[in-house]
């Protein structure tokens, strides 16, 4: 019979053909034949890169500038300690890290200003601050250590000794060393950690705000109402080089 399909239901009792949703997205027919898409769950990118970002900025300003405080504490303390024979006796000696070597002193004010230069600079100059700061906690560390050795310690003890007795042949007796040039290196791994955080993700850190920055531009003044009916905005128009008449500069 005309107007029938083949599998004998009427054409005009069958409703109108859908297409499929959007983007090939999976459809659901409801009751009244109207095909509507199923929302698919999207994991938001952006939001996740910028939970990292803070957390790592919190992370390195953190270790950062507690590695640097710690460096700096332990080496105005006492790292070694011996005895010096005096005419009155055995004298006791203490030699402060500042006495056996500066390095980590000075490496880790250097690590704590390059943590505050990363937000100064973008780009390639984050990049290098940032290795500047990692290469500052390394070094650090390496300064503590050596610092630890006998060598360097008993060199110390071994001036202030020559001092104290003043004989420049004194040496020292009894030499030990304390946990204080440890301590400088553990603050030493913590501005290397912070390094390293900046150098993986200071990319995703915000920098110094525009209103820091200057790159020459002229800034564009605000146009002032001239009111025609007092003479002195007149003039004054006329003085910044506007013309009155319009309103304009």
């Amino acid at each position: 019979m005309p107007g029938e399909a083949s599998g004998g239901a009427p054409a005009a009792l069958r409703g109108p053909r859908h297409p499929p949703a959007p983007g090939g997205a999976p459809g659901v027919r409801d009751s009244g034949g109207v095909t509507s898409a199923v929302p698919q769950p999207r994991t938001d990118a952006g939001s996740s890169a910028a939970r990292s970002g803070r957390r790592s900025l919190a992370a390195a300003l953190l270790f950062g500038s507690a590695g640097a405080a710690v460096a700096l504490l332990a080496s105005r303390q006492g790292w070694a300690e011996g005895t010096a024979a005096v005419a009155g006796g055995d004298l006791p000696l203490t030699a402060k890290g500042s006495d056996v070597t500066g390095a980590p002193a000075a490496l880790a004010v250097v690590g704590l200003a390059a943590l505050v230069a990363v937000f100064a600079v973008r780009r390639a100059g984050r990049l290098l601050v940032s290795a500047l700061l990692a290469l500052s906690g390394a070094g650090t560390v390496a300064a503590a250590v050596l610092g630890a050795t006998a060598d360097s310690a008993g060199s110390a003890l071994d001036e202030k000794a020559a001092q104290v007795s003043g004989d420049t042949a004194a040496g020292v007796e009894a030499l030990s060393h304390t946990a204080w040039p440890y301590v400088a290196a553990a603050g030493g791994v913590l501005i290397l950690v912070a390094g390293l955080l900046a150098l993986r993700y200071g990319r995703l850190w915000p920098g110094m705000s525009s209103r820091y920055e200057r790159d020459g531009t002229p800034r564009a003044r605000a146009v002032r109402a001239v009111d025609p009916d007092r003479p002195e905005d007149l003039w004054k128009a006329l003085d910044r080089g506007e013309d009155p008449t319009t309103g304009g500069a």
